[in-house]
């Protein structure tokens, strides 16, 4: 049986916090016991564990990973991995341990943050977009003092520490590489009204193209679901527009839709990029599937999550650090649904 703080402490004739402060070297034990309990440790051949070093740190190096963590999550927020593995390199850097805490099944909007903040079972927090739909939970956040970061935007205006990238921007390069190819005729198949992401890509798309003098038509522009099938529908339904009207590039919003996009665009006998060019966001999950490889505005979600590790371990450091911004350029990826730049 491995030996343990309470063996020590017993073996010595002192408390379990003693051991603990002679652990951190904590000047105020006297040299005497200081020497007792480093005898004892050594005969008993103790090993620390990192729980009995932290005691009486009074902090857990532990650092507290908030999302839903449900069936089939992967599939639906494929990019949340890539920036849990960016933080956690950050993380293990500097000797931090990074756990999950799922909120799928929460009863009410603050139950996880409260129950983690309660149990002081972290030193910090890193809550994905998702979890912090409310309000009330910035309040419980931010009245705690705790310190914390947010992935993603919360959606309203709050003194909560977060970082986002910039899908507006995003959108911006898609519009700039088909202007460099001289796509000026362009449509855009998004997912849902709805969806903030897909929207604030639409928008800074349409807007640099308007910059341009390119306007973008309203019958070029699809809302779908995302999914394969409704993408397919929106493509399949520009291309068959007059030659006047019809697009010469596409932008799909996501590697999804692309994928129903180059199933309509080969169903239509087009040639890529001769006659229709496309390209996507996001080089995962779907984009190793689609033929020919597509052209793709990229955003290093794991640079991000490695960007919120630094800045948590700076809000441990000094938890008056505000910060809120956007963060991680896009990158074009040259693929082969657009002519080369």
């Amino acid at each position: 049986m491995a030996v343990t703080i309470s063996d020590v402490a017993k073996e010595a004739g002192v408390s379990i916090s003693t051991v603990s402060k002679v652990l951190n070297n904590w000047t105020t034990i006297s040299p005497a016991t200081t020497e007792r309990v480093r005898t004892v440790m050594a005969r008993l051949n103790y090993t620390p564990n990192a729980r009995a070093v932290s005691f009486a740190r009074q902090n857990t190096r532990n650092i507290v990973y908030l999302t839903a963590l449900s069936k089939n999550e992967a599939y639906r927020n494929p990019h949340m991995f890539d920036i849990m593995c960016g933080v956690y390199s950050q993380l293990a850097k500097c000797g931090y341990t990074l756990s999950l805490v799922d909120t799928s099944e929460d009863t009410y909007p603050c139950e996880s943050v409260s129950r983690v903040i309660s149990q002081k079972c972290a030193d910090a927090l890193i809550v994905h977009g998702s979890a912090i739909t409310k309000q009330e939970t910035a309040d419980l956040i931010l009245s705690s003092g705790f310190p914390h970061i947010i992935i993603g935007h919360p959606g309203f205006d709050s003194a909560l520490c977060w970082i986002d990238t910039n899908h507006g921007l995003a959108g911006q390069y898609a519009a700039m590489h088909l202007i460099n190819c001289d796509y000026t005729k362009a449509a855009f198949i998004g997912g849902r009204k709805t969806d903030v992401i897909s929207n604030q890509r639409l928008k800074g798309f349409i807007g640099k193209m308007r910059d341009y003098g390119i306007r973008i038509a309203p019958e070029c522009i699809g809302y779908t679901d995302s999914g394969t099938l409704e993408s397919y529908q929106a493509a399949e339904k520009m291309l068959q527009l007059p030659p006047s009207k019809r697009p010469l590039a596409i932008v799909c919003e996501n590697s999804c839709i692309a994928v129903g996009v180059s199933r309509a665009i080969h169903d239509c006998g087009l040639k890529v990029p001769d006659e229709i060019a496309f390209l996507t966001f996001d080089s995962f999950p779907y984009s190793g599937i689609i033929d020919p490889p597509p052209t793709i505005v990229d955003i290093d979600v794991y640079d991000m999550g490695a960007q919120a590790g630094d800045i948590i371990l700076r809000k441990l450091k000094n938890p008056s650090l505000l910060v809120q911004s956007y963060t991680t350029l896009p990158m074009i990826l040259q693929g082969k649904t657009t002519h080369p730049i």
